[in-house]
């Protein structure tokens, strides 16, 4: 398949891998923000085709992980009461929260279904206009404009019983996040591609001049991710801070314009709360005012719902690329994918479920 069996080519990345060996003289520490990579990392082995002076950490970019547990457990709320059915993608099922999950509201009788797209969350709305519908809408920039296209969708159609829950995330605050702290250890990071599909590079070369730290848009393939870590560690050996852009076929500087007007025309930027992590300032999307009326959390009044992370859990060191999976102690034990303390247990994107997966310190 044209783009997808040329970028998995053994030969081409044994080559790149080489000219890494060749280019790196000291040890450097290199971030890939999106789980998508890291599970493509792990899946291909090509963080143990690295030179030894080449350290992977995973970052924050699993849209599942990094929802918080007290969003999860407004989730849970919302999804318990009567006349409500509640629409996900597949993965949040299993998150777990304070006590239950979205596949135990569902055992218990609760209508909770997995949809594919929020338009389908409002094609459910459309077909049952006596029950309140809800989307939990998450992710990064890469899911927001289906989100918002559902919010329009549903005002256009004029319904009066779609809400959703929003807890959405922005890949560029939490750059300044991990690097203004003072135990960051990244020094050159794997942009995520898919985000910059839609969002474009242009906030980046600010954030890279500001902390002194390259960065590569990088895809999801083994060629893709070894060119990345390639134009990383050449800009690191050569004292030079840039943005390249590794992932053209899908990435352009400006992004997907007419995507960010509908994005800006329906959320606007809050300080939002990432699992492990934090709250960190205007690192999300929340619903504009006159939006309102679409607001799950305002019109099912769960703002109120606060709750604490398990003590075992380390998600929010790994996520911040201070740990990684085989340090917990709960790693593989008290902690699996059948019974996960922490959503990167979780999620196909989650750190932890690919080290699992791959038999990574088990």
């Amino acid at each position: 398949m044209k783009y997808v069996e040329e970028y998995r080519d053994a030969p081409l990345v044994k080559g790149v891998i080489e000219e890494i060996k060749r280019t790196v003289t000291r040890d450097w520490t290199l971030m890939e923000i999106c789980g998508g990579q890291t599970h493509a990392i792990v899946r291909h082995g090509i963080d143990q085709l690295l030179p030894d002076e080449i350290e992977l950490v995973h970052g924050p970019g699993c849209p599942v992980c990094v929802t918080p547990l007290e969003q999860i457990d407004r989730a849970l709320a919302i999804a318990s009461m009567p006349g409500v059915i509640f629409c996900s993608y597949g993965d949040m099922l299993r998150v777990p929260g304070s006590t239950d999950d979205l596949f135990s509201i569902r055992a218990a009788g609760g209508d909770v279904r997995v949809v594919y797209s929020p338009l389908d969350a409002v094609q459910i709305a459309k077909d049952n206009p006596d029950k309140e519908v809800v989307f939990f809408a998450i992710g990064f920039e890469t899911t927001a404009p289906a989100n918002v296209m559902s919010v329009l969708n549903a005002q256009m159609l004029g319904l009066k019983n779609y809400s959703i829950l929003v807890s959405h995330v922005r890949v560029p605050p939490a750059l300044h996040a991990i690097l203004g702290s003072p135990s960051n250890r990244v020094q050159g990071f794997l942009l995520a591609g898919h985000v910059c599909a839609v969002m474009g590079y242009w906030e980046y070369p600010d954030i890279a001049t500001q902390y002194g730290v390259p960065m590569s848009i990088t895809g999801f393939e083994p060629l893709d991710i070894a060119q990345g870590i390639l134009v990383n560690v050449q800009q690191l050996e050569a004292g030079r801070v840039d943005i390249e852009n590794t992932y053209p076929r899908a990435v352009t500087f400006e992004g997907n314009k007419p995507a960010q007007k509908t994005i800006e025309k329906v959320f606007m930027e809050c300080d939002r709360k990432w699992r492990g992590i934090g709250e960190i300032p205007m690192s999300g999307w929340c619903l504009r005012p006159e939006f309102d009326e679409f607001n799950a959390e305002k019109r099912f009044k769960v703002e109120a719902i606060t709750a604490d992370e398990s003590p075992l859990c380390i998600a929010g060191a790994i996520l911040q690329g201070l740990q990684k999976p085989i340090d917990c102690k709960a790693f593989g034990k008290e902690c699996t994918p059948e019974h996960p303390l922490g959503a990167t247990m979780v999620s196909d994107e989650g750190a932890c479920a690919a080290y699992y997966k791959y038999g990574r310190g088990i």
